[in-house]
């Protein structure tokens, strides 16, 4: 066991969330193919790392750029309850109060960007295995990275104002977040939608929500506790729950 491997076993040994199975690769194409391979074991809790993926993804097949240094991380989260939208949101409400984000101030993108003034410095991409257990894979920029998608910013947590941070206490602690987030998940999400608005990004500005009956413009209210995107439109407040929210000008 080298000495990152064996530093995060203790970290996580100490938060009382050591997996069955942790590893630590140099390289991998996907971590979240890596935990769908481990899983078909029969294996319930995994987490694995990457210094680099090679084939990294985010939401449609989008290509996530996964250079040497920041985190790339997939988790197995077995659930009590159905999964529906609200577990990315709660996952991400989570990972923003974790110990070591706790002074910055952050934001998510509905539903699955972490997020803040500055462009995005995350993202969350959930793969179902089954009705109840799914693949959470998660990628953070701890330095800066060129912009992911032409159309996005980007930022890291360096550039947020982060000094020197600890790539082991961050992995731990977003482990932990995770299945933190199962537990709310598995309670039914309690106050989502007025957790969520602490974090909101582009709340009451006006947006365009892409979705598949075309392009919707209004004024982003928030969500609803089943985690709905509103907006006021000009044919009223309608809810969404599938689509991509932007700003209505500029880069979002």
């Amino acid at each position: 066991m080298d000495l990152e491997t064996r530093q995060l076993q203790q970290r996580l040994e100490q938060r009382q969330h050591l997996p069955e199975v942790l590893l630590v690769k140099p390289i991998t194409q996907s971590t979240n193919d890596d935990v769908r391979e481990i899983a078909k074991t029969g294996v319930q809790h995994v987490l694995v790392c990457s210094h680099q993926q090679s084939a990294g993804r985010g939401q449609r097949q989008r290509a996530w750029v996964s250079p040497v240094g920041n985190i790339y991380l997939s988790a197995l989260l077995n659930l009590n309850t159905v999964i529906d939208g609200r577990l990315s949101l709660e996952i991400a409400l989570n990972i923003l109060h974790i110990p070591s984000l706790k002074d910055l101030d952050l934001q998510i993108k509905w539903p699955n960007d972490l997020y803040s003034l500055q462009g995005k410095w995350g993202g969350i991409l959930i793969e179902p295995i089954s009705p109840t257990q799914v693949i959470v894979g998660v990628g953070i920029n701890i330095e800066s990275v060129a912009d992911q998608v032409q159309d996005q910013a980007t930022t890291s947590l360096v550039d947020l104002g982060i000094k020197n941070p600890s790539r082991i206490d961050l992995i731990a602690e977003v482990y932990v977040a995770i299945q933190n987030a199962g537990q709310w998940f598995d309670h039914q999400s309690s106050n989502l939608a007025a957790r969520f608005e602490q974090h909101a990004a582009f709340k009451n500005q006006q947006v365009a929500f892409e979705h598949i009956g075309g392009i919707s413009t209004g004024r982003f209210l928030g969500i609803a506790n089943d985690g709905a995107v509103i907006i006021d439109t000009e044919q009223g407040s309608q809810a969404f729950y599938q689509g991509r929210l932007r700003l209505a000008e500029g880069i979002a």
